[in-house]
């Protein structure tokens, strides 16, 4: 018999917004001030990122201009099959087994040559075979897990020169590490201002930065909104009700509680304190849309 398979935590994370909020992508949804933020604008908000980075790739002149998008942490495929149905060779890097297959169901709408799954990190990525190759790096909300200097390493050898690097994703600001109320409370990113010191000694040249925090914020306070509201309040009922009914359970809870008491706290102070906010988001975290241009000096 197989071994049980181990669920990823970014897989983890997509069941729980399918679950709450309807959403079918693990990415931050785009909030204009048009739109309400409500959960059932979810799914409008996060095709209106997936259309500003659509927006973002270079034209298709000609159906026999051949456009290649390597999709760096391609979650479940809904972006790259937008990109495939707009005419877009797109390849994907997926290092979980549970998203890969959702994405492989996806690509199997497709002829072969115009798509490839790659099942690994992006540190692993198999270079040698795609030196070159692409005219498109896409990081959505991925670029914060992979180190920036290994990213530049492995880009220089997988871009064409003149190729575009798209980062969509959220930075560390300044205040990250102050003390202050909800401080490491959302994790993720890179430190800004680490980013741009590194990126002047790299052979790329910025296309577009634009801080788009206003209008990805709003999820923090929809999702704090849903976790304070529905989650919190159905688990105290939960709660009373198995410590009415199962005596012996609760028993049991008592006895195993100081060895997960850490792991409870984290929990507690991540998902169930208030400080997933809108007003923390903003403090501790920022969220850019960058466009970078890879110029090697040495095209030979």
């Amino acid at each position: 018999m197989a071994a049980k398979e181990k669920m990823d935590s970014r897989e983890l994370g997509l069941v729980l917004t399918e679950i709450l909020m309807g959403a079918k992508d693990l990415h931050y949804g785009y909030w204009d001030e048009d739109l309400a933020l409500t959960v059932a604008n979810a799914t409008i908000a996060q095709q209106r990122y997936s259309d500003k980075l659509l927006a973002a790739l270079p034209p298709i002149v000609d159906d026999k201009a051949m456009v290649r998008v390597l999709d760096i942490g391609c979650g479940v495929g809904n972006m790259m099959a937008q990109m495939l149905d707009k005419g877009y060779y797109v390849d994907g890097v997926s290092p979980a087994d549970g998203l890969s297959r959702r994405v492989k169901q996806r690509q199997a709408l497709y002829p072969g040559d115009m798509t490839h799954l790659f099942e690994c990190n992006f540190q692993d990525f198999p270079q040698e075979h795609c030196r070159n190759q692409y005219d498109v790096a896409l990081f959505s909300e991925s670029f914060q897990y992979i180190t920036m200097q290994a990213s530049f390493d492995k880009l220089q050898g997988l871009l064409k020169a003149g190729g575009m690097i798209i980062i969509s994703d959220v930075f560390k600001t300044p205040a990250d590490g102050d003390g202050g109320p909800g401080d490491q409370s959302i994790g993720g990113g890179h430190h800004l201002e680490e980013f741009y010191t590194l990126l002047a000694d790299q052979p790329f040249i910025i296309l577009d930065d634009q801080d788009i925090t206003p209008h990805m914020s709003p999820n923090l306070q929809l999702v704090n909104d849903v976790l304070m509201n529905k989650v919190k309040p159905a688990g105290l009922v939960l709660g009373k009700y198995i410590k009415s009914n199962y005596p012996k359970v609760v028993s049991l809870y008592k006895l195993l509680k100081p060895f997960f008491r850490k792991t409870e706290n984290k929990i507690q102070f991540k998902y169930f304190s208030g400080y997933r906010s809108k007003e923390v988001f903003e403090r501790y975290k920022c969220y850019r849309f960058i466009r970078l241009e890879y110029t090697p000096t040495d095209e030979a």
